[in-house]
């Protein structure tokens, strides 16, 4: 039996990782090992100068294997690959983000940045994302079909699948657009608001504004139209 590692940024106690757990059972062997909480915009750090933790966890999916880090979500990748998951998994999951992972700002995101690890250690890796609403329907309803057809579809060195579902309900989706390519478009333009809170000492807040253009053939473009993006995403070689 295949073994998968869960892992996200969301944190162990998420919707979206206990969903992706729950529809991974039908495929294999579960082992999740996620942050103890949020750890979102981590990119691809690891901890390299103080020890991490893990410890084992109740989990509300039967047969599920659940430990909690106090690590980055690269860090869970690396101690359940080397150290924990039992022969080392041969597939790990991502997610499922609550937020997009797509255009340029998937240089930021942890959600990547954990797959792009189990990519380096040689696993074939998927990303999960959606948008970030309580809008499940298009998820829930392809969730399944999407894993069974990625699951064995092979990928290049340090590459991923990197799906994203669109937030709207299951009727608005036009359906799924295959080969997507990581748009260099923004989602979020981005500034910092400032405000002074002491003399010499200034805060920023950072504030993005959602972009609505894209170009076609890329995974952003997708998500505009109601697209289900399935795509693959390299990170250096």
């Amino acid at each position: 039996m295949r073994k998968i590692l869960i892992t996200n940024d969301d944190g162990i106690e998420s919707d979206g990782i206990i969903r992706l757990a729950g529809a991974a059972v039908e495929f294999g062997e579960v082992w999740v090992v996620a942050p103890d909480s949020q750890r979102s915009a981590m990119s691809h750090g690891v901890t390299l100068r103080h020890s991490i933790e893990a410890w084992e966890v109740e989990f509300p999916i039967p047969q599920v294997h659940a430990f909690a880090c106090d690590g980055t979500p690269a860090d869970c990748v690396r101690i359940g690959v080397l150290n924990i998951v039992p022969g080392k998994p041969d597939h790990v999951f991502s997610g499922i983000n609550y937020g997009y992972n797509l255009a340029s700002d998937i240089q930021y995101s942890a959600t990547a940045g954990a797959a792009f690890e189990a990519a380096f250690q040689k696993i074939h890796t998927i990303a999960f994302s959606e948008d970030a609403c309580e809008m499940h329907e298009v998820t829930d309803r392809y969730l399944k079909e999407i894993m069974a057809e990625l699951l064995s579809k092979p990928l290049a060195i340090n590459q991923i699948w990197n799906v994203n579902f669109p937030g709207c309900r299951l009727a608005e989706c036009n359906g799924i657009l295959r080969d997507r390519k990581v748009s260099t478009d923004e989602f979020y333009k981005d500034r910092y608001i400032e405000t002074e809170v002491s003399k010499g000492r200034v805060s920023y807040m950072v504030e993005g504004t959602r972009q609505f253009n894209a170009l076609e053939g890329t995974d952003l473009k997708a998500i505009f139209e109601n697209y289900i993006s399935i795509g693959k995403a390299t990170n250096i070689s």
